[in-house]
């Protein structure tokens, strides 16, 4: 998952990186598991005595550490899964609403193995005796963040947005879903992995052509860049201090001068 994801590896030139290449495709990760693992690469780093920079990745991400979410871990719950495990798909999406009837995030009732632990984690979420077991909780780091965003104006971003898609189109984007999907991972894991991956696969599907698909996931990540500006505005509303630098400028020098002032 190379190119859908933008790893854009050759970049990093001899800079270590962490958190890339962690799981396998078809692994469902979380927010979670991207803080666990957010700690260990964190104190790794301090202990060779290097800043940690936390770079990229979606707002919730990073809201997620500089924020302090608190999580707690839910287990497989196994009786509950015999007992689900004979239920229509509509039987086990009446029992997820039925648990949590202000339910926002609609995508865990498409795939059935997602719905499944949606009703686990809403049901141990219900049960006080679940509560009050003290499941492990994560205890981020303490951190006195610098937060940096980088800002184009919008006519400039939607050429460098469409760019980047072509790019990636040239780079082998569709080859490498297909490969995906030949190795094993569903179409309905496709889906969630992103816009490239979801759009792809529908092209492969034979549910849009080429120029369709290109045209339709273009739009989508312009629609995408937006919610994120509308996302870091929340931070902002929220109390993370972001120093916006000028992506058309020296945007490193523009840090550098920030960081002596601080």
């Amino acid at each position: 998952m190379d190119i859908g994801s933008g790893k854009d590896l050759d970049e990093y030139g001899d800079i270590p990186y962490h958190l890339i290449d962690i799981v396998n495709p078809g692994y469902e990760f979380n927010v979670f598991e991207f803080q666990k693992h957010f700690c260990d690469a964190f104190s790794t780093i301090q202990k060779h005595g290097k800043l940690p920079l936390l770079v990229g990745g979606t707002g919730l991400y990073l809201d997620s550490i500089l924020n302090h979410y608190q999580f707690t871990e839910v287990p497989k719950n196994n009786e509950l899964r015999s007992f689900l495990a004979d239920k229509s798909h509509d039987e086990l999406e009446n029992h997820l609403r039925k648990l949590n009837p202000k339910l926002h995030n609609t995508t865990d009732l498409v795939d059935r193995d997602r719905l499944i632990r949606a009703i686990e984690i809403a049901e141990a979420e219900k049960s006080d005796n679940q509560l009050s077991t003290g499941l492990p909780k994560i205890k981020l780091p303490k951190m006195n963040p610098l937060v940096f965003g980088i800002r184009w104006d919008r006519p400039l971003l939607k050429k460098r947005i469409t760019a980047r898609l072509k790019q990636r189109m040239e780079q082998g984007l569709i080859e490498e879903v297909e490969r995906l999907h030949t190795e094993g991972v569903s179409w309905a894991s496709l889906h969630f992995y992103g816009l490239e991956y979801r759009y792809v696969a529908a092209h492969l599907q034979g549910e849009l052509n080429k120029n369709d698909m290109f045209q339709k996931l273009n739009s989508a990540i312009h629609t995408f860049s937006k919610q994120q500006e509308k996302w870091f505005r929340k931070m902002e509303r929220k109390g993370t201090s972001i120093h916006w630098l000028d992506g058309e400028s020296n945007t490193l020098q523009q840090a550098l001068d920030i960081i002596e002032t601080c």
